[in-house]
C-alpha cells in the first residue's frame, strides 16, 4: 500500500492547534512539505518547527484570518504563484454554538463565508495545480452533524451540512481529474471546540466539568472522547495514493457515536 506522500505540498488550514496541527504532523510524517494557514503568526512559527522535516521539505507558513475571505484569497495566490498543491485541508473554527432559534442572522452570514466561501476560493486557487499534476486530495474536516444535528449547534448544523454538500458535488466535478474531494466528521474530540462546548454545558445546567464530561462519554460506544491524532490518521489516509479511489464520502471518526449507519 504506497502511503508516501513524499513529493507532495499540502496547505493545511486552521493548522496552529487541535486536529489541524494533527494533521500537518501527520502529512509531514509522511514526506509532505507543509504550508501552513491560519491567523496567529506566532503560533504558526510554532507550528512549523513541530513539524518533521527532512532535506526535501520545506515547510512554511501564511497568515490569513478566515472571517475575512479576501486575506485567504491573497494568501493562497502568493503560494500557488509558486509551487503546485497536490493537497488541501479545510478546517476552519466552527460557528458558536446556540440555539438556531436564538441565532442573529449574520451569524449565519458570518458561517456561510469562513467555511463555504472560503473552501471555494482555495479549491479554485488549487484545482488548476492539480490538475496539472495529476493528483489531487480535497479533504474537509466538518462534523458528525451532517448526519444527525447536534443540539445547540443550530449555525453549526446549518453551514456543516452546506460544506458536505458542496464536498459531494465537488467530487462530481473533478474525479476525472483524479482529484478527490471527502469529508471527515470528527465527534467529541479533545480540542478547544470540545472544551468550549463543555464549558457551555456545564453552565447550562449548573453542574461541573467531570460530570458533564461523563455523561457525555455515555453516548459513545469506545466510552471515551477521541484524540486530534486518530482524526488526522484518517486524514492522512486519505491524503495518499492509497485513497486514490476514495472520493465523495463522509467519513465519521466518532468512536462510534453517531446513531445512523
Amino acid at each position: 500500500m504506497n502511503t508516501s506522500l513524499t513529493g507532495k505540498t499540502a496547505v493545511v488550514c486552521g493548522s496552529t492547534q487541535g486536529i489541524g496541527l494533527a494533521i500537518a504532523e501527520e502529512l509531514a510524517l509522511l514526506g509532505a512539505t507543509c504550508i501552513l494557514f491560519a491567523r496567529n503568526e506566532s503560533a504558526l512559527k510554532e507550528a512549523v518547527l513541530r513539524l518533521h522535516s527532512d532535506e526535501q521539505q520545506n515547510h512554511s507558513y501564511h497568515v490569513a484570518d478566515f472571517s475575512k475571505p479576501e486575506e485567504v484569497r491573497t494568501a493562497i495566490e502568493e503560494v500557488v504563484a509558486k509551487t503546485n498543491i497536490h493537497i488541501l485541508i479545510n478546517n476552519s473554527g466552527g460557528p458558536k454554538a446556540g440555539a438556531i432559534i436564538d441565532a442573529h442572522e449574520e451569524d449565519f452570514v458570518k458561517g456561510f463565508s469562513q467555511h463555504i466561501v472560503c473552501n471555494q476560493i482555495l479549491t479554485k486557487a488549487v484545482v488548476p495545480g492539480m490538475k496539472k499534476e495529476g493528483y489531487g486530495r480535497i479533504i474537509n474536516i466538518i462534523s458528525t452533524s451532517v448526519k444527525i444535528p447536534l443540539n445547540n449547534l443550530g449555525v453549526s448544523n446549518t453551514i456543516r451540512a452546506a460544506v458536505a454538500s458542496w464536498a459531494k458535488t465537488m467530487s462530481n466535478e473533478l474525479g476525472q481529474f483524479n482529484i478527490t474531494v471527502n469529508n471527515i466528521l470528527p465527534g467529541y474530540t479533545k480540542t478547544a471546540r470540545l472544551d468550549n462546548i463543555i464549558e457551555g454545558v456545564v453552565k447550562a445546567k449548573n453542574s461541573d466539568t467531570e460530570t458533564v464530561e461523563r455523561e457525555m462519554e455515555k453516548d459513545i460506544p469506545m466510552k471515551r472522547f477521541g484524540e486530534a491524532s486518530e482524526i488526522a490518521a484518517v486524514a492522512a489516509f486519505l491524503a495518499t495514493p492509497a485513497a486514490s479511489y476514495v472520493t465523495g464520502t463522509s467519513i465519521r471518526v466518532d468512536g462510534g457515536r453517531t446513531g445512523s449507519i
